[in-house]
């Protein structure tokens, strides 16, 4: 396992398009996903225990982001064939035993990720309703393991004041986690 941190936001970068298909038998890209007031995308995977430590805070964020008028999407762009825990049928055990209310895409070719320059997992992207990227930054101070409960909520914050502005926060952390899986 490989510790990465991400890059810091540059603020107004236009979101790639994309065409992925989701757990759920159907295609999605970027526009589905879109909320009215922004967009959360969310690059993680199953077996990585940065993204284990903030599961059921994702779901906890995007579900009251939604009522904010906030979409949110998470792809899964590793290498299941070296990381089996990362399959596309683990995906949707995955999100059914999480009760994911987002989408969730399977980025085989790994393309997508190589456009969105996404290095780790999790790896948080927030667009204003416009698509231009204002946050790039960490969920909350947890790291392998889940922060405390009364922990600030740096991606929440973040993405309800976009939604509200338009403008993400001048200050924003790096999320760290474990290396994107490529394909050799």
């Amino acid at each position: 396992m490989v510790l990465l941190t991400t890059k810091v936001c540059d603020f107004g970068k236009k979101a790639v398009d994309f065409n992925l298909p989701g757990i759920d038998g159907r295609n999605w890209s970027l526009q589905q996903c879109m909320g009215e007031k922004g967009l959360l995308i969310m690059f993680i995977c199953n077996h990585c225990p940065y993204v284990k430590a903030v599961q059921e805070r994702i779901v906890r964020d995007t579900r009251e982001l939604k009522m904010l008028g906030v979409g949110a999407v998470a792809i899964m762009s590793n290498d299941p064939a070296e990381y089996p825990e990362d399959s596309f049928d683990n995906m949707k055990l995955l999100a059914k035993q999480l009760d994911f209310n987002f989408p969730y895409l399977f980025d085989e070719t790994q393309q997508v990720a190589r456009q969105y320059d996404a290095v780790c997992t999790p790896d948080f992207f927030g667009y204003n309703a416009d698509f231009e990227l204002q946050y790039r930054g960490r969920l909350d101070a947890s790291k392998k393991e889940t922060a405390p409960d009364d922990t600030r909520r740096d991606l929440f914050e973040a993405m309800k004041q976009i939604a509200e502005t338009g403008r993400g926060p001048q200050e924003q952390f790096p999320s760290m986690g474990c290396s994107i899986k490529w394909k050799k």
